[in-house]
């Protein structure tokens, strides 16, 4: 299963927010077992370099932990998974209000349509 990869951001980076949002959303769960820098590169379509660069950046994040001889694991700490769920959101809801202030929405008009929108995604 090959990825469709944004022009605009790097693959690598791509590839670690999609496997933070699988941790955040628990489809990757604490302590569970990464497939092999190898599988993940053929699964994605990417060059193992690539995988490779992705999990060195999520194990220096301390989202996840290389065992010597038995592979890369998310990490078991809860609080930290938190501490990045909280952390993702801040980001997420900064760009969104940077974007509206871009474009001289009202915060009144923004709340109305999230209002009306409110449980479409859930």
């Amino acid at each position: 299963m090959s990825i469709d990869f944004l022009p605009d951001k790097p693959i690598y980076q791509q590839l670690i927010d999609r496997i933070l949002g699988d941790i955040m959303r628990g489809t990757l769960a604490a302590g569970e077992k990464l497939p092999s820098v190898r599988e993940y590169a053929v699964e994605v379509g990417v060059n193992a370099n690539t995988m490779q660069r992705v999990y060195k950046e999520l194990e220096q994040m301390e989202i996840t932990e290389t065992r010597r001889g038995q592979g890369s694991f998310v990490t078991e700490d809860q609080k930290k998974i938190l501490a990045l769920r909280d952390e993702m959101k801040e980001q997420l809801v900064t760009t969104f209000l940077q974007s509206v202030a871009a474009f001289g929405f009202t915060t009144d008009e923004i709340v109305k349509c999230l209002q009306e929108r409110g449980g479409e995604h859930d």
